[in-house]
């Protein structure tokens, strides 16, 4: 299941993300925001992030006017590996190569149809583990404060 969450800037993405995850049948939580009103986006981030660090969803989607501030909020949360992705190369290598666990998308960074491409791809890449569980593994030991690099 996938934890789906946006901030009143992210909102009509986030919708239309929803409807695309219905027509493949993807299974979604939706953290909020519920409509257009002005919302902090660390508000929803942290949502997104506590589905899965919790164990109820395995990997998130966050919406906000660029990705960033949501990147940037959802990797203070132990466990999550959140990435902006404005292009679809980069939402394969990062799950490939990174096993992130929080695709983040800026919806006036990208429209409906690539952003959905975006989905897909970060939906069906599989982590490729070998040389990069280690390197995934370091950026869990930064994390824990036990890295010695």
């Amino acid at each position: 299941m996938i934890a789906i969450g946006s901030d009143h800037g992210g909102y009509e993405l986030k919708e239309a993300l929803k409807k695309h995850l219905d027509d493949i049948g993807v299974a979604y939580e939706d953290c909020g925001c519920y409509d257009t009103n002005s919302i902090d986006y660390a508000v929803i981030a942290k949502k997104v992030c506590d589905s899965i660090t919790a164990g109820k969803c395995d990997k998130g989607i966050l919406v906000c006017g660029t990705g960033i501030g949501m990147s940037m909020a959802a990797n203070k949360v132990k466990g999550i590996r959140a990435a902006v992705c404005g292009d679809c190369f980069s939402a394969k290598f990062t799950r490939l190569h990174n096993d992130a666990n929080v695709l983040c998308l800026g919806a006036r960074v990208v429209g409906v149809g690539l952003a959905t491409e975006i989905v897909d791809l970060y939906i069906n890449t599989p982590f490729e583990g070998g040389r990069h569980a280690r390197r995934v593994a370091q950026i869990a030991a930064i994390e824990d404060g036990t890295f010695e690099g």
